[in-house]
């Protein structure tokens, strides 16, 4: 059975039918156990590539809402483990003065005093350690009420929320921009893309695409990517045809929905929680599925798959290694 609380990793829409207990998909923000509902949140925007580093520099989040930072931050506080990572491999993790309780790359992100976790905003730790820059997760991830109260004490907060992998490079340059690392960002995004289309063109080539379930989780229900969802982005680049669960804002699959679809390949992303191949082919109605019979159960390290940052590209070469494992990537 999963840690009530492993490490976040990526977040589900608002009104996703999941369990709080897979905090890997949940980041910071509470939400309800299977089968309950939460308002819709406003549908996140590509944020636009920034052009220049200088200061006051006024920047579009994801929401699309203009933030102006009146000068280089340098006290920095990150909402979630994502923006996190993306801060330090910016070259700016020395001014980072907060984050959150699931922070656990690069190392030193650990020791950063925590003011968030699934639970909620500590508001009175983050005011307390005086940030210049907040780094908020979008779309449920915190509140709008306590983006609104953190901008009220005239914190400068961005918003972030990728909903596929080319939203994921274009925050990694917003954030660049935001700590006065822009040159930094485009260099780091233009070799993250180059090695994204390369694995992506290795996949293409090997000719298949089998039908693939990543598996998020199985008790109590079974989990796996929404329709459009950015799971579903990764298998699909991967070289896999994802096996979705049927809805944009449900990440529940039946067993019947699945089995229907008859996955080739499973991808345990719940691996590190004690899924193997040998528990999934002892579950009840799972054996007659083409991935059971054939033995093609593979695990895979969830965060670097999931986690919009920075190591994107070093999950993706191992997502397609779990779908291809005959692949030799560049």
């Amino acid at each position: 059975m999963r840690d009530p609380n492993p490490t976040p990793s990526y977040r589900p829409r608002r009104g996703t039918s999941i369990p709080r207990r897979f905090a890997a998909l949940v980041a910071i923000g509470a939400i309800s156990l299977a089968g309950c509902t939460a308002a819709a949140a406003p549908t996140p925007t590509a944020s636009a590539t920034p052009v220049a580093a200088e200061f006051p520099a006024t920047l579009v989040d994801d929401e699309g809402t203009s933030v102006t930072i009146p000068a280089e931050p340098q006290r920095i506080v990150s909402l979630s483990p994502a923006n996190t990572e993306t801060v330090f491999a910016l070259g700016a993790g020395s001014r980072m003065v907060g984050g959150t309780d699931a922070d656990d790359y690069p190392a030193e992100a650990a020791a950063l005093p925590d003011v968030a976790s699934y639970l909620g905003v500590v508001m009175e730790q983050l005011v307390s350690l005086e940030p210049d820059l907040v780094l908020a997760l979008g779309n449920g991830g915190e509140t709008p009420a306590d983006v609104v109260r953190i901008r009220a004490f005239g914190i400068p907060v961005l918003v972030l929320y990728a909903e596929d992998v080319s939203e994921v490079l274009a925050d990694i340059e917003l954030i660049g921009a935001a700590v006065g690392e822009a040159d930094v960002a485009a260099t780091m995004t233009d070799a993250m893309q180059a090695r994204i289309d390369a694995i992506s063109a290795a996949a293409g080539a090997a000719g298949s695409r089998p039908r693939t379930f990543y598996e998020l989780g199985a008790e109590p229900e079974i989990y796996g990517p929404a329709d459009s969802s950015f799971a579903a982005d990764m298998v699909a680049l991967a070289g896999g045809e994802p096996i979705t669960t049927g809805s944009t804002t449900a990440y529940s699959i039946s067993l019947e929905r699945l089995v229907t679809a008859d996955p080739e390949v499973i991808v345990l992303g719940d691996a590190a929680y004690g899924a193997t191949a040998e528990v999934v082919a002892a579950r009840a109605g799972w054996a007659v599925m083409t991935a059971v019979k054939t033995g093609a159960i593979r695990p895979v390290d969830d965060v670097i798959v999931t986690r919009p940052g920075p190591r994107l590209a070093d999950g993706l070469a191992a997502l397609a290694l779990a779908i291809h494992p005959e692949l030799v990537l560049p």
